[in-house]
This record gives structure tokens, C-alpha cells and sequence, in this order.
């Protein structure tokens, strides 16, 4: 009699057996790498830098030109504070608010001995405090303050009117 055994056929591996164990190797070695990657010391750093933006100031008179107020230009800026320097004169602190009197600028230009009629433009250098991105920053640069003198006569005193500041 004859042994009912079936004859024995062999399988080959299939093209979808391959491809999942090339898939599993794969993320095996992604989670190797993020692994990797997290045991490192430093953070990760995952906010793009913004490259700091230099400080520009610009300027409005107001109040008929009796106060001059110094802003920055960029509105990511916060002034903190402000010092003006004219030439040969005590420096002149201006708060966060950067409002500057005319009686401040008249004071220093009468010690200076810049106290001629028409309008001018005297060389001041600033130093500004200011905060951008929660970081604390500090610049200075040289400005040209617009003026003029107004009044004078028989009976009156002259006063110094703010026009403007630009950067010279």
C-alpha cells in the first residue's frame, strides 16, 4: 500500500512579506534616531530666531512745538530711556514717555551760545535703553534736532519752538 502523505510543496516569500519587514526596519531606525536625538543636553529648539531689528527713532512736536516726542520707529521697540547729548552741554535724561521740553534744549543752546534767530539744526547724540523681544538692548547714533527761535520784540523774551529730529 501506498503512504497517503501529501507531497510537500514549499512556499517562497512573498513581495508584501518583503516590503514589511523593510517598513519595520525603517521606523525601528527612526525611533533609534529620535532617541538619539532626545538624550542630548541642550532644548530643542523649535521657534525660528529673529534677527534683531536696530533701533530708529523719529520725532513729533507738539504742543505748538513746546515738547518734541521721540518715539521708535519699529512698534516691536519699547523705550526704556533716553539720554540727548549736544555738543559741550550736560546730557539731557528723558524718561520711557520720551517727551523732550523745549525749555530743556532752550537751557542747554543758551549755554552753548546758539541762541541766533531763524530756524537751525544743532548735531545732538542719543543714547537709548529699549527693550525688543524681551530683551534688553541699548544703542546710540547721531541725530540733527530741527529749531527755531520765536518772539523777541520790544517787550517780549524769545522761545526756543521744537521742529523735528532726523537722523545725521
Amino acid at each position: 500500500m501506498s503512504d497517503p502523505t501529501p507531497p510537500s510543496r514549499r512556499r517562497g516569500v512573498g513581495f508584501g512579506e518583503i516590503l514589511g519587514v523593510f517598513a519595520l526596519i525603517v521606523s525601528g531606525l527612526g525611533v533609534w534616531i529620535a532617541w538619539q536625538s532626545a538624550n542630548k543636553d541642550g532644548p530643542t529648539r523649535v521657534v525660528e530666531q529673529r534677527e534683531a531689528i536696530p533701533l530708529t527713532l523719529r520725532a513729533r512736536a507738539e504742543d505748538g512745538g513746546r515738547k518734541l516726542i521721540v518715539e521708535p520707529v519699529e512698534p516691536g521697540h519699547a523705550l526704556q530711556s533716553l539720554r540727548l547729548t549736544l555738543r559741550g552741554v550736560k546730557a539731557i535724561s528723558i524718561g520711557s514717555d520720551g517727551e523732550l521740553a523745549a525749555r530743556d534744549i532752550e537751557d542747554a543752546l543758551k549755554v552753548a551760545g546758539g541762541e541766533r534767530k531763524g530756524s537751525h539744526s544743532a548735531p545732538v547724540k542719543i543714547d537709548a535703553r529699549y527693550v525688543e523681544a524681551g530683551t534688553d538692548r541699548s544703542r546710540s547714533a547721531s541725530y540733527q534736532l530741527r529749531y527755531h527761535w520765536e518772539g523777541g520784540g520790544l517787550f517780549g523774551g524769545r522761545s526756543l519752538r521744537l521742529d523735528g529730529l532726523s537722523r545725521g
